[in-house]
């Protein structure tokens, strides 16, 4: 989010410089700021015009040899094709998004962003349209970095930008990585172990129960605690023993009833 916030003050800059964010958002934090770094280098920093002439192909020619994990510099340019047409269509990202969510809620909110992404030209690069999953596919897929960027344009909150209205921090649902999944399982918000979008769902629905208004600040403390270390995968009484969470941790409850 923070390679975000400099496009702020630009509406538009903004809102599309975090699609693209939030799909290089893959591997651990200095390796995306790297990856978007570079991007927004070769690009020129100017997201708000990517769709002005002389348009997708010099963007393919500026964007070759780019890679970031399975992510390539054509995927990339052929994302902001998308991007162009979605915004030309709807008005905004935001409207797309919000269309699908007064439709049918968050998951049909996320559906019609994903398929307005992936369009349906048979000339899309390799791989591409796998980048952006729905919730309502046969896979039901959790869908992190789109439930992401729906987060990062829509709360109000530090450290989200909340330039999209009508979409209440309510109606969020939680970014579910692995490191958000394994701490959220070990504290009993969910069962699942398998993470899919009926997860998303029971994750969220739990700490809902704890802040109906705003569940989803609850993403920052759960993820970062994974992602830092903080939350080891096995007991370590050196790390775990201050956590003021252990006595309602599954590994430290497993070892009470072994004991």
């Amino acid at each position: 989010m923070s390679c975000v916030r400099p496009f702020a003050r630009d509406r538009e800059a903004a809102e599309v410089a975090g699609i693209f964010a939030a799909t290089l958002a893959i591997g651990n934090v200095t390796a995306i700021r790297g990856a978007f770094t570079e991007l927004t280098t070769r690009i020129g920093q100017d997201f708000g015009a990517l769709g002005q002439p002389p348009g997708p192909s010099r963007l393919a020619r500026t964007l070759r040899g780019y890679r970031h994990r399975w992510i390539r510099g054509d995927q990339l340019a052929y994302l902001a094709v998308r991007v162009v047409a979605a915004r030309r269509e709807y008005g905004s990202l935001g409207e797309l998004f919000r269309s699908g969510l007064e439709d049918g809620g968050f998951a049909h909110g996320l559906d019609r962003l994903a398929h307005a992404l992936r369009g349906t030209d048979r000339r899309a690069p390799r791989g591409y349209q796998a980048l952006f999953p729905s919730p309502l596919d046969r896979s039901k897929s959790p869908c992190k970095r789109l439930t992401l960027y729906v987060r990062w344009m829509s709360r109000s909150g530090f450290p989200d930008l909340g330039l999209w209205t009508g979409v209440p921090s309510s109606e969020l649902r939680i970014p579910l990585d692995l490191h958000v999944h394994w701490i959220a399982y070990h504290l009993g918000l969910t069962q699942r172990r398998t993470r899919n979008w009926t997860t998303v769902e029971e994750v969220t629905e739990r700490l809902r129960q704890v802040d109906p208004v705003d569940p989803i600040k609850y993403d920052f403390v759960l993820c970062h605690t994974g992602i830092s270390g903080d939350c080891p995968k096995e007991r370590d009484l050196r790390v775990c023993g201050p956590c003021v969470v252990r006595p309602d941790c599954l590994l430290w409850r497993t070892a009470r009833r072994a004991s």
